[in-house]
């Protein structure tokens, strides 16, 4: 007979305690403040230049970038279930925020930051979470690189010194208004985007844990100042960035635009989830800790809505900011905390000086952060090794370039799912080789669900039964759902007719209360 099925223990990977919360309980002292204090300000540092950066690429003002780094990076590391997480403005948003400001206006975006702020409390709420982790790694990698791609080309502009009226967002126009820009080509802001490029390269190898962005940045404002160099700065193109904060707005929530910017929105809410959730993971491996995937969803989700009511962009958890938090040595996500409030004392006490930051030197920062942005040693690990992931990578990559985010993540995520089930029901048989016995056994095996329901029937058809009693062994099946039924049943009445009894050995509880739900009687397992 059926016995009762166990209930799993709650694990701390279901908890929602933020781990600031945990980090504070287990005792706070002044070692650790100190320690937070001087990864926060490293912190700071990168994510300076880097936040301004993105926001440009992104089709946004640079102080909005900031307003991301100030209200979403408090957010996340207050709220987060990664104990050094840092969030703020990433480059993986650029397209997607790029191509909505130009479908929405900036009003559309903010309201699809919100709706996708939303829709992560959700995901995170239903404890779905960790459901996100289970996009194929093929997609990954091939959304990684198109973004990659297409965020080089956004830099080309500025990289070269170009001048255009309007730079499409979608790839393909974007090139083609670049080329047809070629006669406005300026070689002084070709040099210093090299010169800031050199420095970056240098310092990493030279001086690893000196802060290369903000010398590259500092270097070109000087230079460009100094000389009086004829190239386009922050000042020339914004006006510099104001030195308040914004008191927080509600953007445009009617229906139409709702509908409008729901499908941006659902992408938001994706790409921010698997942003995260990757960073956290490459910080647990970094640091031996386990992050709580629900509870960083759930911070997530708070920090967009936040952010969208301040006016910034999207935020997510960012593996380069994470990664320098944790090697400045961070003891707890106060050092989070700390590096939103030291941006925001740039914004305050600061801000005029962003005025004489050259475009070209931001360009050259974007550039660096592509180039690591893309893991271009497994996209040919992929290539040269697995024919069915090359399908996967391909598509995923050359549909974002080419098309949109949104079509490529879909269709990289329904190809890999459609691998994925054919694999499985490659590996689904049922085994008939022992029907000789006194008491024949026919043993289920693998994955029983659509996909392999059709060839577990056809060999259970083969089946002819050789006494009163046949037992079905499903010791080897590890999952099974209602389309499964329909096939057993088929089975046990066939037997019933030729008046054999069916009789189900070894079944695990999961699949047990499947097959029971939906039909199959209690009374045949044993």
């Amino acid at each position: 007979m059926s016995a009762a099925l166990p209930r799993r223990a709650p694990s701390d990977q279901d908890s929602f305690e933020p781990q600031l919360v945990s980090a504070l309980k287990a005792g706070y002292s002044i070692p650790a403040l100190k320690a937070d204090a001087i990864a926060g300000l490293t912190v700071a540092i990168v994510a300076l230049p880097l936040s301004m950066a993105i926001a440009i690429a992104s089709g946004a003002q640079p102080s909005q970038g900031l307003i991301t780094a100030v209200v979403g990076g408090f957010l996340i590391s207050a709220l987060g279930g990664s104990r050094y997480q840092v969030g703020g403005p990433a480059g993986a948003f650029i397209v997607l925020v790029a191509a909505t400001i130009e479908h929405a206006g900036y009003g559309g975006f903010l309201t699809a930051t919100i709706l996708a702020g939303v829709m992560l409390l959700g995901i995170g709420y239903l404890s779905l979470g960790g459901l996100i982790k289970f996009i194929p790694h093929a997609v990954i990698v091939g959304f990684s690189a198109g973004i990659a791609v297409i965020i080089g080309a956004s830099q080309l502009k500025d990289f070269f010194g170009l001048t255009l009226a309007h730079e499409p967002a979608a790839f393909l126009p974007k090139l083609e208004a670049l080329w047809g820009a070629r006669a406005t080509f300026s070689f002084t802001a070709f040099a210093l985007s090299l010169v800031c490029m050199a420095i970056i390269i240098a310092l990493r190898v030279a001086r690893p844990r000196w802060p290369g962005f903000i010398v590259a940045v500092i270097f070109g404002s000087v230079v460009v100042w100094l000389l009086k160099l004829p190239v386009e700065t922050i000042g020339t193109r914004f006006g510099g960035i104001p030195s308040s904060f914004p008191l927080p707005t509600l953007p445009d929530l009617n229906p139409e635009t709702i509908l409008a910017v729901f499908p941006a929105a659902i992408t938001i809410a994706l790409l921010g989830g698997i942003e995260s959730l990757l960073s956290a993971v490459v910080a647990d491996s970094m640091t031996g800790t386990r992050h709580r995937p629900n509870a960083e969803i759930v911070a997530q989700g708070f920090a967009n809505i936040a952010t969208a009511l301040f006016g910034g962009i999207c935020a997510t958890g960012t593996i380069a900011r994470t990664a320098t938090n944790i090697r400045a040595r961070a003891a707890t996500p106060v050092s989070g905390i700390l590096h939103s409030l030291f941006v925001l004392g740039f914004i305050l006490l600061a801000a005029p000086l962003a005025s004489y930051i050259p475009l070209s030197a931001l360009a050259a920062i974007l550039t660096m952060v592509v180039w690591n942005m893309a893991d271009k040693h497994e996209f040919m690990q992929i290539l040269k090794h697995d024919r069915a992931d090359t399908a996967v990578l391909l598509t995923t990559f050359l549909l974002t370039i080419f098309i949109d985010l949104p079509t490529g993540i879909g269709a990289g995520v329904s190809l890999g799912a459609i691998i994925f089930m054919y694999r499985v029901a490659q590996t689904s048989a049922a085994d008939i080789a022992n029907t000789g016995a006194e008491t024949p056994t026919v043993a289920l095996k693998g994955v029983l669900f659509t996909g392999t329901m059709g060839k577990v029937a056809d060999e259970l058809a083969l089946v002819e039964p050789k006494g009163p009693k046949i037992i079905v062994d499903l010791d080897q099946v590890f999952m099974a759902d209602a389309s499964s039924v329909p096939v057993l049943m088929a089975f046990i009445l066939r037997m019933r007719r030729l008046g054999t009894e069916v009789t189900f050995f070894h079944t695990k509880p999961a699949v047990m209360r499947v097959l029971q739900r939906d039909g199959v009687p209690a009374e045949l397992f044993v």
